[in-house]
This record gives structure tokens, C-alpha cells and sequence, in this order.
């Protein structure tokens, strides 16, 4: 068993490799990170980053905050204080000032998604498609390691009233028992993979014997951030044999792996970690968004793809950076990142297109952006739903004006003149039914 050493801004200078990194950058990050969370622990340190290109490593800037993910007049305000050694709560409560202006719960999580059972919402669920729920476990609101785009970082950040969480399975349970036509389970968090064996039977052994969901999926980073959750920690052996049990049960079992680079799967460590849970019966399947500085460019996709087709892993997901947090830095507009998936995608044989994207997860639904055309002498983005609040909404085409700088379904405009998005009207009165 390898022990597990996290690193954050009060203990960094604890980093075996702190010497490498700038004085000014080490500002930069404690800086940063009274806003955002920081996390990274001893495997991204020895085995993920390459400590001879920073801060320009993309591992690195994956993992550790720049200066860039504030707005410059919000750097300056924190970096006086950091300077300074302000007192902790007046830098809390200006950090706090910042977190509530970055649109901390987008695409209408709160408002939207929430389920109720009966009268009483259901915090810490999310029901948004027909099929599919959400559920936040309490004791997976943490990672082994954040990354530097992510956009949950209210989940990690102190706003209690803004974090999904739930620690009671019987209400899931009671909640799917009433709601047949949920066939599938996402565990999500944070990271569902920091839990105990233990702990992660107390919330999926009750839906094994629950016949009308079929498929249990996990989210986790896990295969990049700490692979010996497979291999080496304590319970790690208890882990796999209730994989095989919940496979054994007649369930798919899915690890939703959130991939971002090819290195982070390259590793002995990673390489193991994929055998065993493929072992069991589980499938992998990968996702991660396309982001600046990470992984945009389509020489990176085509690497991580051919390499999780290699492994056994599908490419399920390209997203597109959500409309949250520090979105501005690592944005990748919409006619760069379709160019960078049709590049990618077009070096794939047909195993390796599963994959689909880029996406928007935003409030209607998952938009695809499918390519740029022109139609009728008119430069248009042709878009299509993959998932949608409305399930009659799915597979459905329509079209937005061209716009090069574009990177979120707000920046767009309806095509052909047309006054709005058709699904606007209904999603208006979705909105004013909760208000």
C-alpha cells in the first residue's frame, strides 16, 4: 500500500519538487487557490507532471492554479491580501464576493434538476433526463486531486447552500421505486472513488435488487489522479471483487473515467488499474472537456483516443468548457473545438467513433455541436441534442448563425432570421414555473 499525501496552499512548501517552481508562481497559486480549489497529491507530482516545461506543462496546468483564472482586477484584490497575510476571514469573505459572480451552479442544476418525493426536494439528486439520475454521495465531496477547469468547484469550495450532497440511499431507492422509467444510476461527486469499499456497497448494494434500473455508472478521475484505488490501497482487492458482484448482479457497470491528456493513462500504475476493473465485467468509458492550455489540439485527442481503444477504454465525450468559474482562460470557442474533434475523429477507425462532441452541457439539454456548413449561401453551426430536458427534443437539428468567437449556446443567434431557438419558449416557461 502507497501512502496518499495531498498538497494544497497551506502545506506546499512541503512539495519535494516546491524548489522548481517560481517564487512568484507559488504566489500565483495561493493566490488563486483563496478562489478555486487546490488539491494535488504525490502520484500527479511523481509520475503525471514534467517539472523540466513549467508552468507550461499541461499536466501541470491542469493541476496547479494560474494567475490568468481571475479576471486581473480580482488577482490584484486577492494578491494584496495573500501579500498582506490579511486576516483569514476578510480574504474569505472576498473570495466568497468573487465565487458568487462566476456563476457557481450552471445550466440550471438547482433550480431545474432538483427531484421531489412528494413534497420534499431531494438535495443531492438530480433528475434532469428521463432516463438518467444523478446522485452526489456525502462522503465523495472531495477528490483525490482537482482540476484547475472544473466545473464543480462550489462542491469543494465552502458554499454549503450551493453543494449537492446526500447520505441517505433509501431515498433514491424510494424515489426510483416510484419513477420506473429511470433505468440508469450516476454516482457522481466529487469523486465517488474516495470512498471505502464499504461505503460505496451502503449506496449501490440496495439497487442491485432494484429491477428497472439497469445501468450503474461512476464517475471518477481516479485512473488519472490515484490508480492504486484499483491496485494498492487497503480494500482495493474488497473493490474489485464487488465490482464483479454488482456485474454478477446483471447490472452494467460503467466507470465514466474523465480523461483530459493521453500521459495521464500512459503510466504502469494507470496500465493496471484498467486491467482490473475491465476483469471484473465493468466497461470504461472516457470523457473529459476540451480545454486551452490541457489538451486543445486535435494531435492530443487522436493520442488519448488510440490509446483508450488500446486499453479496452471507449471514447464516449468531448465536452465544451461549462459556463462556470474560470471558464474565460480555458474556453475553446465552438468553431475551433468542432475543427479539433473532426480532425481527431476522422484519424479513428470505426471503434474509436463512439465518441461524440464537442458538447455543451447548458440547461436544455447536451447540444452537440455537429459541424460548420453553409446552407443557402448562409455560414451556420449545425447543432443537434444528444440528451435533452424534453426527450422529444432529442436527435433534433437546428441551426445557429457562425460566429468564430462563439463558446457557449448564449453567444449564439438562431439562423434564417428566426427569432429564437426552438426550444426557448418552453425552456421560458420551465424557468418561470420556479420562480
Amino acid at each position: 500500500m502507497l501512502k496518499y499525501r495531498s498538497y494544497t496552499a497551506t502545506n506546499i512548501h512541503e512539495l519535494p519538487q516546491y524548489r522548481n517552481i517560481a517564487r512568484d508562481l507559488i504566489h500565483a497559486i495561493k493566490t488563486v487557490a483563496t478562489v478555486y480549489p487546490f488539491r494535488v497529491n504525490n502520484y500527479v507530482t511523481e509520475h503525471l507532471i514534467d517539472w523540466t516545461n513549467i508552468p507550461d506543462d499541461p499536466l501541470f496546468r491542469l493541476s496547479f492554479p494560474q494567475a490568468e483564472m481571475l479576471d486581473e482586477c480580482d488577482f490584484e484584490r486577492m494578491s494584496a491580501l495573500v501579500r498582506s497575510d490579511a486576516d483569514k476571514a476578510l480574504i474569505g469573505q472576498s473570495a466568497r464576493e468573487i465565487q458568487l459572480l462566476q456563476n457557481p451552479n450552471p445550466a440550471g442544476q438547482m433550480e431545474l434538476n432538483t427531484p421531489r418525493l412528494g413534497e420534499e426536494p431531494l438535495h443531492g439528486l438530480q433528475h434532469k433526463y428521463r432516463e438518467s439520475i444523478l446522485f452526489f454521495p456525502s462522503e465523495a465531496q472531495v477528490c483525490h486531486a482537482y482540476c484547475t477547469y472544473c466545473f464543480r468547484w462550489p462542491q469543494f469550495s465552502g458554499l454549503e447552500n450551493l453543494k449537492f450532497a446526500n447520505n441517505d440511499v433509501s431515498l433514491l431507492v424510494a424515489y426510483i421505486r416510484e419513477h420506473s422509467e429511470v433505468k440508469d444510476i450516476i454516482f457522481t461527486g466529487g469523486d465517488p472513488m474516495v470512498m471505502s469499499t464499504a461505503l460505496l456497497r451502503k449506496y449501490l448494494e440496495p439497487l442491485l435488487d432494484l429491477e428497472t434500473v439497469k445501468t450503474i455508472r461512476i464517475g471518477t478521475k481516479s485512473l488519472s489522479w490515484w490508480p492504486y484505488r484499483f491496485t494498492r490501497d487497503r480494500d482495493a482487492d474488497d473493490l474489485i471483487r464487488f465490482f464483479e458482484k454488482i456485474v454478477a448482479s446483471g447490472k452494467h457497470l460503467a466507470l465514466m473515467s474523465h480523461n483530459s491528456h493521453p500521459r495521464e493513462i500512459e503510466t504502469p500504475e494507470a496500465l493496471e488499474a484498467v486491467r482490473r476493473i475491465r476483469s471484473t465485467g465493468a466497461v470504461i468509458r472516457s470523457q473529459s472537456p476540451i480545454v486551452r492550455h490541457v489538451n486543445d489540439s486535435p494531435e492530443i485527442w487522436e493520442d488519448m483516443w488510440q490509446q483508450q481503444l488500446r486499453q479496452g477504454i471507449i471514447p464516449y465525450y468531448m465536452f465544451l468548457e461549462r459556463d462556470t468559474g474560470p471558464k474565460r482562460y480555458f474556453e475553446v470557442p465552438l468553431a475551433e473545438a468542432v475543427g479539433i474533434f473532426n480532425h481527431a475523429y476522422r484519424k479513428m477507425s470505426g471503434l474509436g467513433r463512439t465518441v461524440r462532441g464537442p458538447s455543451m452541457s447548458c440547461s436544455p439539454g447536451k447540444i452537440i455541436v455537429e459541424d460548420v456548413t453553409e446552407i443557402n449561401g448562409e455560414k451556420v453551426f449545425a447543432l443537434k441534442f444528444t440528451q435533452s430536458r424534453n426527450p422529444d427534443w432529442t436527435n433534433r437539428l437546428f441551426f445557429a448563425e457562425f460566429d468564430e468567437t462563439a463558446s457557449w449556446i448564449n453567444d449564439l443567434t438562431p439562423a434564417f432570421n428566426r427569432k429564437e431557438f426552438f426550444f426557448e419558449k418552453e425552456m421560458g416557461e420551465l424557468y418561470s414555473c420556479y420562480l
